[in-house]
């Protein structure tokens, strides 16, 4: 050992500083040289600077990187990715390796597995989609914006014109405005002459006025006299009225108390009532008579008492035997 030379140390040294330089170098970028590893691949139509080395990961945990990328150019200039991964990682027909930027980790492949049914065996395909972008959805959110945008812009455009319009109106409108204050003072001057003129005659009427009721005074209070005694003769002269109807009555009740007169003595004899009803009773009974026997007043010359008579004793002697049969 002591006869090596420095030369040889000196090499030897190097050696094995380069080779722990790559394998570092290597580990740092993914490279675990002491597990196996499968490969697979997937082919995109842009891979947006992916670079060799970005990781293959799985619900966020690294599972490999990404060991190759080549251009397929009898293929459209499709991209194939080769992607390295653990060999313990079991991958069926059902997984997606789905291409994914963020914007402080840079661009990573997802690998979303599925159900195995199938399992897929080193160097099969897997099944390639890209992620849309913070890009993409800002475009796609930005899209119903910018149609609003332009909506509102014509809009806007056509307020514009509008208050255009309006301007062009109210410049029109201000300028009449100026020659508005001219008049008014005008019409005012001339109101106000008006109003003086007014109220001077207002004035002289209401004069007039005071003048014609300080004449008309003492007509109204000998007016208020007048109908004073109207209403006081009127009066008394509705009272010696009644006075009179009253003394009347009196004299027509007095006769009738006396009892020297027909009226009083119809008030107090009952004669004519005991006359009456006689009078009354008779002319019933002669009704009767005439329903019962009308040949005793309507014969050529009537019939004699003594055959009157004769006819009321048959019909006498005819109720009898009726009332006994009954």
């Amino acid at each position: 050992m002591k006869n090596i030379s420095k030369e040889v140390s000196v090499g030897l040294f190097a050696a094995i500083a380069l080779t722990l330089l790559y394998l570092g170098f290597y580990y740092l970028k993914g490279v675990d040289f002491f597990s196996s590893r499968s490969y697979y691949y997937a082919i995109y139509d842009n891979v947006d600077q992916l670079a060799i080395s970005n990781p293959v990961l799985v619900n966020g945990y690294a599972v490999g990187r990404v060991s190759s990328i080549k251009i397929l150019q009898q293929k459209q200039n499709r991209v194939l990715v080769e992607l390295e991964i653990d060999s313990h990682m079991k991958l069926g027909d059902s997984t997606k390796a789905i291409l994914t930027s963020e914007i402080l980790s840079g661009k990573y492949i997802l690998l979303s597995i599925g159900p195995v049914v199938t399992p897929l065996k080193s160097g099969d395909t897997i099944r390639a989609e890209v992620a849309k972008g913070l890009l993409d959805v800002f475009t796609k959110n930005a899209e119903p914006v910018a149609d609003n945008l332009q909506t509102t812009l014509r809009k806007f455009n056509t307020v514009i014109d509008n208050l255009a319009t309006n301007t062009r109106q109210l410049d029109t409108i201000f300028m009449r405005l100026q020659v508005t204050p001219g008049l008014l003072n005008k019409t005012l001057i001339t109101a106000n002459g008006n109003i003086e003129e007014l109220a001077m005659q207002f004035k002289s009427v209401a004069e007039n006025l005071n003048g014609t009721l300080n004449d008309l005074k003492p007509t109204l209070s000998n007016f208020k006299t007048l109908s004073d005694s109207l209403k006081q003769l009127r009066i008394n002269q509705t009272l010696l009225k009644i006075q009179s109807t009253l003394a009347g009555v009196n004299e027509t009740l007095a006769k009738l108390r006396k009892g020297d007169n027909t009226a009083s003595k119809l008030l107090t004899d009952d004669a004519l009532y005991v006359n009456l009803n006689k009078l009354l009773l008779n002319m019933d009974s002669l009704v009767n008579h005439l329903n019962t026997n009308p040949k005793h007043f309507l014969g050529p010359l009537g019939k004699s008492q003594k055959k009157i008579e004769r006819d009321r004793k048959k019909q006498e002697s005819n109720r009898k035997p009726a009332a006994q049969q009954k």
